[in-house]
């Protein structure tokens, strides 16, 4: 099966989710979403498969959360969508993506749902 993952090889659970799609024979393409390589467009697109809401695909406990105010209620989707392609830090990971839908690795079993 064809799979991406939107990889950060810094964070375990993100590497732990990449050993588990190899251990199931998966061909897996590797986004490295960190160096921008996501687009406002294909953000949509995956909130919409995960079926989440910007907000909580927000890493909160990331300095520049904290230093853009991205508490704020008063921020609306596209701000929140913004501040995630300007600073794709705040994007949680890993996410995996097949023809069979979107998870999030954590823990890194959960993407066996979607294999």
């Amino acid at each position: 099966m064809m799979v991406k993952i939107l990889h950060n090889s810094r964070c375990s659970k993100s590497r732990q989710t990449l050993n588990i799609l190899e251990d199931q024979g998966c061909e897996v393409t590797i986004i490295e979403y960190l160096k921008g390589a996501i687009t406002e467009s294909q953000l949509k697109d995956i909130l919409q498969q995960l079926e989440m809401a910007p907000r909580d695909l927000l890493r909160k406990g990331e300095k520049i959360y904290k230093e853009l105010n991205l508490s704020d209620t008063g921020l609306n989707d596209e701000n929140l969508i913004k501040a995630m392609i300007e600073h794709p830090i705040l994007i949680e990971r890993p996410i995996v993506i097949s023809s069979k839908g979107a998870r999030i690795g954590r823990p890194p079993e959960s993407v066996l749902e979607i294999l």
